[in-house]
């Protein structure tokens, strides 16, 4: 059946029902009584169906206007509390809503999340607090953070974790480096030439070492950082190769670096949203994550 009413007879039909007249609800509803009417008919034409008996003294509902008025009254009450959540949020002069970020998921998601979040709504400041995943996951649970991203390994069992996308560790290098040609790269490869390593700080060197824990480079690394965005700068300064997480590669053609798979082990990691078990968030927060989770997810790399 096609819609051919809307919300203002909606409304209408709910104004009889509670003043008892259409004089009455044509004054609550502030038109007059014969547009009022034209609204019931428009309704009732739309439905085939009678809503109301009419009297010279009263008016009351049919039997199928008793069965349609919780219906109505459903979704007028849904819209009236999406409508003041939607005010809430634009309305808001002094909000802020905090998303904790692993600074390789800040760097993929938030520049794109942010930019659309301010077009949205101006008035409402974002802070984001960019730092390992133990501290994410720290914010999280005490509630400086509203929410974060981050990936699932060991996570507080206050936390709920919501799946974002699957990515695997890649090879940065730059353009001019041996192995920068190749379709893919095994990890002893990799590893006969000077790489820089995440230091044990870093939630990445956690998973690195599990999932390699029976491969023993030949060499040490050069140098070893605490965050992925400093090894890629160490890379484009020339000074070695770094495993690190594709969304932490540039997503469109960079002059200097590119990323080539890792095999030999294939290693992958699981980013998502990191939530406070039994926590609500605020209507500011959850278009934030609305923007994060609607994100399309992208490859990186050429």
């Amino acid at each position: 059946m096609s819609i051919n009413f809307d919300l203002d007879d909606l409304q209408a039909f709910r104004a009889v029902v509670e003043k008892g007249s259409f004089r009455k609800a044509a004054e609550a509803v502030k038109i007059t009584q014969p547009a009022l009417s034209r609204r019931i008919e428009k309704l009732e034409s739309a439905l085939n169906v009678r809503l109301f008996e009419r009297t010279t003294r009263k008016v009351s509902l049919t039997p199928v206007g008793r069965a349609f008025l919780p219906e109505v009254e459903r979704v007028l009450d849904h819209l009236d509390s999406a409508l003041m959540s939607i005010a809430e949020v634009a309305s808001s002069r002094t909000e802020r809503v905090t998303i904790a970020c692993v600074p390789s998921a800040a760097y993929y998601f938030m520049p794109q999340v942010v930019s659309e979040f301010h077009r949205l709504y101006p008035r409402i400041k974002i802070m984001v607090l960019d730092s390992s995943a133990n501290d994410v996951n720290a914010a999280v649970a005490s509630g400086e953070a509203d929410f974060g991203v981050s990936f699932s390994a060991h996570l507080d069992p206050g936390l709920t974790f919501e799946l974002l996308l699957e990515e695997r560790y890649v090879m940065a290098c730059r353009r001019d480096h041996p192995l920068a040609d190749r379709p893919s790269v095994t990890w002893s490869q990799m590893y006969e030439h000077d790489y820089i390593s995440l230091d044990k700080t870093s939630g990445n060197r956690l998973i690195l070492s599990q999932a390699l824990k029976r491969l023993h480079p030949t060499r040490q690394s050069i140098c070893e950082t605490r965050h992925v965005t400093t090894a890629i700068g160490l890379v484009e300064a020339g000074l070695g190769v770094a495993a690190v997480p594709s969304i932490a590669m540039p997503r469109t053609h960079h002059p200097l670096l590119t990323a080539v798979p890792l095999e030999e082990p294939q290693v992958v990691r699981n980013v998502g949203l990191i939530k406070c078990r039994g926590r609500a968030l605020t209507p500011a927060a959850l278009e934030l994550e609305r923007l994060v989770r609607d994100m399309p997810v992208q490859s990186a790399g050429d």
